[in-house]
């Protein structure tokens, strides 16, 4: 969905930071036609990451104890 000229003149650093945070380019409608804002760097892939707190059951420190040598065949 794109602006209008005056939305972005009305909003200009709010939009901006959004785009920014988000990646997302922002278009604007100008005399019928659309121009773009887009960052010149995407969102690192680390940042999209989800905490998941208490997604392992027990103690950590178990895992790596794991003896998987019966699974494992040469």
């Amino acid at each position: 969905m794109a602006i209008t000229a005056s939305e972005l003149r009305q909003n200009v650093y709010r939009l901006l930071d959004q785009v920014l945070e988000s990646g997302v380019p922002l278009e604007i409608e100008r005399n019928g036609r659309i121009l773009r804002i887009v960052p010149a760097e995407g969102p690192s892939k680390l940042d999209r990451l989800v905490p998941h707190p208490g997604s392992i059951v027990g103690d950590p420190e178990d895992l790596v104890h794991v003896d998987w040598s019966h699974e494992w065949h040469p």
